[in-house]
């Protein structure tokens, strides 16, 4: 009997109204901790930027200086996040995808509650950065394991034609959660003095986590994992000899997991040019007032919301290669057009700048989740990901920042930073062409296949 509704005309393409009905609430439980988990984590990267580098940081003679040993402290979060993609993602494998979704969101709300509550430098001296270390050490290692869980909740849900579309709405969380951050710390930078925000309004802002992750915490609560999933945790449990997580993935899927960090390399340090560096740039630079320049990148994230929507379903139409291609290209020009644009001073030259820079993002970052989902079977699907995910950030994300600061203070210009992308942009470009259309793939067919493969190893082991 069809689930359809009287009246109603239901594409080709889509699951039934019920199944329909659990992909939402799925999406939903999916976003709403992803939402809170960048909400923390582009808090401190902006924080880095406008506040540890006064508060927390010794005092330096340099400007830049200050500004570079926050954004250590940045590093440092990345550094822990391949750590939780290798914890999480092994008990993700094993346990569940929701479950360990809801010790992540708890970990990095923990995490950032506190950090609003640290001494300044000026209380405690270097206790005060070691201790934001330490805190930014336990944020990273949640969100480690954050991304993986949440793409594939849905990813795993979704029918295979809508797959890249359906994915990347926990892609498009991201955006909402660093426009959440962005506007509170707009509020508080327009509505407080610069020494009242300083002393304590930045706080806030952190102290606000606590919230959404409460409700995050129970929204996740009410979904359940995959079928998918539950087949291959029941195979697992039968056969000793099926194995799952990190170890079983760098064994059998090296080569994916190499990919799977080619594709991430150009985007992620995209976009930390694009969010982190452009604010240091900016203000410091071309000493653009701090309030103004946070609404342009709040516009910024609403576009790029969209943009990650827009793409996941020409992903799903045109295939997951041509878009990331496209991208891939586009993102290798962005530095040496963008910032002469960002030098005008004019507000309409940077918001385009900017949203510009985020819209080229958004082709390769919505495409990720079908791409990786597709090149690793389910029993170690998410520590695949996850590792090809946040390994990649150590390299890539965490050091774009701090050398385009560098470059910045030892030469003056951006020159160095636009070819820096720019060389990204064409190491990812060609691991786009080593890769084989999946548009369309059945998650079941590969874990077949991949079953096929392990049965033939145990008839003629190595």
């Amino acid at each position: 009997m069809s689930t359809t509704q009287p009246g109603a005309t239901a594409a080709p393409n889509d699951p039934p109204v019920d199944e329909k009905s659990l992909l939402r609430r799925t999406v939903a439980a999916s976003m709403a901790g992803t939402v809170v988990e960048w909400y923390d984590f582009f808090l401190y990267a902006t924080a880095s930027a406008l506040v540890f580098a006064k508060v927390i940081m010794p005092a330096t003679g340099n400007a830049y200086d200050a500004i570079i040993a926050a954004f250590v402290t940045y590093a440092i979060g990345f550094v822990a996040r391949p750590l939780g993609g290798v914890v999480f993602g092994h008990i993700g494998d094993r346990l569940g995808r929701k479950y360990t979704l809801q010790l992540t969101i708890m970990l990095i709300g923990v995490a950032t509650v506190l950090m609003g509550c640290l001494p300044t430098y000026d209380q405690i001296g270097l206790a005060a950065p070691i201790a934001l270390v330490v805190l930014r050490f336990v944020q990273g290692l949640a969100l480690g394991g954050e991304w993986g869980g949440a793409v594939l909740l849905v990813a795993e849900h979704a029918p295979d034609d809508r797959r890249a579309t359906w994915a990347a709405w926990p892609q498009a969380a991201v955006p909402v959660g660093n426009l959440l951050a962005t506007l509170v710390l707009t509020v508080m930078t327009l509505a407080l003095s610069d020494a009242a925000f300083l002393a304590w309004g930045w706080r806030v802002a952190f102290w606000l986590s606590a919230v959404v992750v409460v409700v995050g915490y129970f929204i996740r609560r009410s979904v359940t994992d995959s079928p998918i999933f539950e087949e291959a945790k029941a195979e697992q449990t039968e056969s000793a000899s099926t194995g799952y997580g990190v170890f079983e993935v760098l064994r059998r899927y090296p080569l994916g997991v190499l990919k799977g960090m080619g594709l991430r390399f150009a985007e992620n340090i995209m976009y930390y040019l694009v969010v982190s560096f452009s604010i240091v740039y900016l203000v410091e630079d071309q000493k653009m007032d701090q309030g103004a320049l946070l609404g342009l990148i709040a516009v910024a994230h609403a576009c790029h919301f969209f943009f990650i929507l827009a793409v996941g379903r020409i992903a799903d139409g045109v295939g997951r290669k041509p878009v990331y291609l496209v991208g891939a290209v586009l993102g290798a020009t962005w530095g040496f057009w963008a910032f002469p644009m960002l030098d005008t001073k004019n507000n309409l030259a940077i918001v385009a700048a900017l949203i510009a820079g985020l819209a080229i993002h958004a082709l390769m970052y919505s495409t990720q989740p079908a791409i990786m989902a597709e090149m690793f079977p389910t029993r170690m699907r998410y520590s695949g990901i996850s590792i090809s995910y946040q390994v990649t950030s150590i390299f890539a994300g965490s050091l774009a920042p701090l050398l385009a600061i560098a470059w910045l203070k030892d030469t003056g210009t951006w020159t160095n930073t636009a070819i820096y992308l720019a060389v990204a942009g064409i190491i990812t470009g060609l691991v786009v062409l080593t890769l084989k259309e999946t548009r369309g793939a059945s998650l079941r067919a590969l874990d077949r296949a991949d079953a096929e493969r392990a049965a033939e190893r145990e008839v003629t082991p190595a």
